[in-house]
């Protein structure tokens, strides 16, 4: 019931506000009269996001600040734009097959577990393959031509292989933590399905997850390059503690805005950040692009989690493909509650009584729809975004085509993972 009220009331309030404001692009804050291809100089980290809390250092957990440079979409205004996954539909079944035939095992249940979200029509929505493809190319590295039958692959089309791999890897790590995730919450469904642990239970699932994890290991050794295998590595230990600073969080670290950053960065965006700057590392690019891919990843993925948190609450099961109002179900706070709670402090001692009895769900949800939690959360994802799209802005110049469009691409994924509802 109070959810629903939740909803109507967000509804309107979005309405009067479309209704009031000038239609304005999501990207405008950062655009100006053309579109930048030199990189950024003089990168500031000072403030960009401060307005939006009032715990100031929030900023030195979300990053660099890209804010001093000129949006890409001011570029593609007035173009044709594609659809980003469309662009590497072919590799990304390329990398599904190969995917399906890397987790395979010779026990029969750990075979069935592993394959579970690699199966086709499970697959989801190859999110982080289709970013770490779309970053290949948009490095100048194109997409090479088959090589005629009987010759053997050219330097560049083993370079493309092996950015690939990191794509493999990433969804296999990202798999493993969704099958750990799914345990550690006694969730029931996932991706419209029955979760793993529902289905095989919580041991083959904590095994199918232990098992991708060391084939993301087996692939990422194949690279030999000792910086991709530490960023990786990085990206694991990253999981792992983001995971245990949501477990075990002490009341004054549970409504740190700074601390929640940090955990969403851990969770989330590590593996997004590293693996963007590990497509870079393997094509040998400089350590600033590397830095600008790094800082793509990572607020793309602090973005997209920062919607996640909003759909939690908005969104329906169905539409999610899990349950709604998992996190404050499970005592998880999130970014709209932490907003909620600096307009009305009151609301911090619902929190501290727990969400076991659904009473307290409900003051919370009145608390939220009587705030601006919800669109300051909006608010923060978009200046996320708009950081990822100035990143892709201050790559070097390139006058290829391939490499235009998905840099193009890239920046309407910023603006997908906003405005998404699933």
């Amino acid at each position: 019931m109070a959810r629903a009220a939740l909803l109507h009331l967000l509804r309107h309030r979005a309405a009067a506000a479309a209704a009031a404001a000038e239609p304005l692009s999501a990207f405008r804050c950062l655009m100006t009269s053309r579109y930048r291809r030199t990189p950024a100089a003089g990168i500031k980290w000072a403030g960009f996001c401060r307005h939006f809390s009032s715990r100031a250092a929030v900023n030195d957990v979300i990053g660099n600040d890209l804010a001093n440079t000129d949006s890409s979409v001011a570029f593609m205004e007035g173009k044709e734009r594609l659809d980003p996954f469309s662009i590497v539909a072919d590799e990304l079944s390329l990398i599904a097959t190969r995917l399906r035939s890397m987790v395979a095992a010779e026990v029969p249940n750990l075979a069935s577990a592993a394959e579970y979200f690699f199966k086709i029509g499970a697959e989801g929505k190859r999110f982080r393959p289709t970013v770490l493809l779309l970053m290949a190319t948009a490095l100048n590295v194109r997409i090479p031509e088959l090589p005629p039958a009987g010759v053997g692959d050219t330097l560049l089309t083993d370079l493309r292989t092996r950015q690939q791999r990191i794509a493999e890897i990433t969804e296999m790590i990202h798999v493993a933590s969704l099958l750990h995730d799914d345990v550690l919450d006694d969730a029931d469904t996932r991706r419209g399905v029955g979760s793993l642990n529902a289905v095989m239970g919580n041991k083959l699932a904590v095994l199918a997850g232990d098992f991708l994890l060391s084939r993301a290991c087996l692939t990422l050794a194949s690279l030999r390059n000792t910086e991709v295998v530490t960023l990786i590595a990085t990206v694991v230990e990253n999981l792992v503690t983001g995971e245990t600073m949501q477990l075990t969080t002490a009341s004054t670290q549970r409504f740190s805005m700074e601390y929640y950053m940090q955990k969403t960065y851990n969770k989330t965006a590590s593996l997004m950040s590293n693996s963007c700057k590990s497509v870079a590392i393997l094509a040998g690019h400089t350590a600033e692009v590397a830095k600008l891919a790094f800082e793509y990843g990572k607020n793309l993925g602090l973005a997209f989690q920062l919607i996640d948190d909003v759909l939690d609450f908005t969104g329906t099961s169905a539409s999610l493909g899990k349950g709604s109002l998992s996190d404050i179900r499970h005592g998880i706070i999130t970014a709209p509650i932490l907003f909620a709670m600096e307009e009305f402090p009151q609301l911090r001692a619902v929190v501290d009584k727990g969400f076991d009895n659904p009473a307290n769900v409900d003051i919370a949800l009145e608390y939220l729809g009587k705030s601006r939690g919800i669109e300051r959360t909006k608010e923060l994802a978009m200046k996320h975004a708009n950081l990822a799209a100035a990143a892709i802005d201050s790559l070097p110049q390139s006058d290829d085509e391939d490499v235009t469009k998905s840099r193009q691409a890239l920046v309407d994924l910023t603006q997908k993972v906003i405005t998404r509802n699933k």
